[in-house]
């Protein structure tokens, strides 16, 4: 071994940089939306560090900034697989080739209950279109979402090539009128198998991700504020919030950097 000076230095360890803007900047974040982790924290720092021309901040330095003051997220127990096999896959590789859609229900503040239905596109993750109702889910409703979702994505014309329509097997998507209406408009009905939500996961994880991160924290006092504020929450999905699949990118702005940069971006992964 090489012998070392009397005045030798380690200087391998740097000092800390100073981290309070950094903090200052998560705080802003996690104050508007206090359940997102540390991930989707950082996802948005870089979205800031992009726009505003900022430092950017690492995912790691923002990891240990969060630990260190204790804004980290507790972790969940883990959940025991489901014993049911589940083989099939419901991401796709381009935009407008399978579209899914579902519902969920939640109860404001005066008990008034509100039932959501919406499509949701299983490459990029944009929710399409949405209703929102105080009666139950009816082939009426779904087929205004269809509608609304052809028109977001193909305005006035219709697909080139018919859209997979990927949805469970509740009686308002498999009713004849829904079936027939969804062909007239481009779509191409697929139903889950029976008593199985995992074959429709990518709506499933979308429920989640809504009644989480939204519902959980908006103001809902009736049912009329509710939607007013659950437009918003579906607006700040689509444009904001970040996800894994995405690089970490909000669908449209996967959308936008996959349409400027040809494709820079991930490809949709498989869920």
């Amino acid at each position: 071994m090489a012998r070392r000076s009397k005045d030798w230095q380690d200087r391998r360890c740097k000092r800390m940089p100073d981290d309070t803007e950094a903090l200052a900047r998560i705080h802003t974040v996690i104050g508007d939306l206090p359940t997102y982790g540390y991930r989707r924290v950082w996802a948005l720092l870089r979205r800031q560090s992009e726009t505003d021309d900022m430092a950017v901040i690492n995912a790691k330095r923002v990891y240990r900034i969060m630990r260190q003051n204790g804004l980290l997220l507790e972790r969940k127990p883990a959940i025991l697989p489901s014993k049911r096999a589940h083989t099939g896959k419901v991401a796709v590789g381009e935009s407008n080739q399978r579209w899914c859609s579902d519902g969920f229900e939640f109860s404001c503040d005066n008990g008034e209950k509100l039932r959501v239905t919406f499509a949701l596109d299983c490459c990029d993750r944009e929710a399409l279109h949405w209703a929102a109702s105080n009666g139950g889910y009816d082939s009426e409703t779904v087929q205004y979402v269809m509608l609304g979702a052809v028109e977001r994505r193909f305005g006035s014309s219709l697909p080139s090539s018919p859209v997979e329509w990927l949805t469970d097997n509740g009686s308002a998507y498999r009713s004849h009128q829904t079936r027939q209406f969804a062909r007239m408009v481009g779509l191409e009905p697929k139903h889950t198998a029976v008593r199985s939500p995992e074959s429709n996961g990518m709506a499933e994880s979308f429920v989640k991700t809504m009644k989480r991160d939204y519902i959980s924290i908006m103001p809902k006092p009736d049912g009329l504020t509710a939607v007013k504020n659950l437009a918003e929450a579906f607006e700040h999905y689509n444009e904001w919030h970040p996800h894994s699949a995405l690089g970490y990118r909000s669908p449209r702005e996967y959308l936008r950097r996959r349409t400027s940069n040809g494709l820079s971006d991930k490809k949709c992964m498989e869920i």
